[in-house]
């Protein structure tokens, strides 16, 4: 089990770039401020989106598409290190114009038409995703 304890850093409130791909803005972002740790919570509107989810007995993330425009229900996630870079995890929960939701891991190629967004930065021993070979997931280790 790893649980560690961490104090708050920097907190950013704001709204990520229409057009922008929302997986790669928030990374984008974390990088352009050295935010290497941290949790975060967005909510707005896609223009479509690319989700997966992960196959456990294949080990594989299975992609599919969602060619509409939706309301982001909820989109959270964390920020830690993979190879050295921030790294984003997030999971994304979409609703349609008669109510109904589709959800998953976030990929890239994920359009935004809004998105208002909280980043909360946390300090204390970084964790970097590595593989996990009971899962085959990179999961965290301390660093």
């Amino acid at each position: 089990m790893i649980l560690n304890r961490y104090e708050r850093g920097r907190s950013f409130l704001g709204r990520l770039p229409h057009e922008g791909d929302l997986l790669k803005s928030i990374e984008g972002f974390c990088q352009e401020n050295g935010i290497t740790l941290g949790v975060f919570t967005a909510l707005g509107a896609v223009k479509s989106a690319r989700l997966a989810y992960y196959d456990q007995e294949s080990r594989e993330y299975r992609g599919f598409a969602v060619d509409e425009p939706m309301e982001m229900v909820s989109c959270r996630g964390n920020i830690s290190l993979r190879d050295g870079q921030p790294i984003v995890h997030a999971h994304l929960a979409l609703s349609d114009g008669e109510g109904r939701t589709i959800s998953g891991h976030l990929m890239p190629g994920t359009p935004i038409f809004a998105c208002e967004i909280f980043i909360q930065e946390l300090l204390g021993e970084p964790l970097v995703r590595r593989q996990d070979e009971e899962t085959g997931l990179p999961l965290w280790w301390r660093g």
